[in-house]
């Protein structure tokens, strides 16, 4: 399953500029706040969930919050996401990938999702 979500970044530096580290506890933890460099990142941040949510087909709500899902970073600083056991037990996750980018005024992030019930005879043939 793959999510993607597109977010302006100049739309994150009001939010922010607005609430200020209240805005940011939100929608991240601690830790990834530790992680936020400026209002760009946090653009990131916030469209990898939104993207995570979109490719579970349900969006942020009560089925999958902001909480549920975790940004950190591997050992060569790429992004990579970590979810509750809530999440991954009920959706039956087994793996994820992440990719976000940032250009001008953009941030993107894209999730896919291997899900453990995800087998060819599940694709929609004619």
């Amino acid at each position: 399953m793959i999510g993607i979500d597109l977010i302006k970044t100049s739309r994150m530096e009001r939010f922010i500029e607005r609430f200020g580290e209240k805005s940011l506890q939100k929608f991240l933890s601690e830790d990834e706040i530790k992680l936020v460099k400026n209002f760009k990142t946090a653009s990131g941040f916030w469209a990898t969930k939104e993207a995570f949510s979109k490719a579970l087909g349900v969006g942020i709500g009560s089925e999958c919050s902001f909480m549920d899902i975790k940004i950190y970073k591997d050992e060569k600083g790429a992004p990579k996401i970590a979810i509750s056991k809530k999440i991954a037990q009920k959706h039956k996750i087994v793996s994820t990938a992440l990719s976000i980018t940032h250009d001008g005024e953009y941030a993107i992030a894209v999730v896919h999702l291997e899900l453990e019930s995800a087998a060819p005879d599940k694709v929609k043939q004619f």
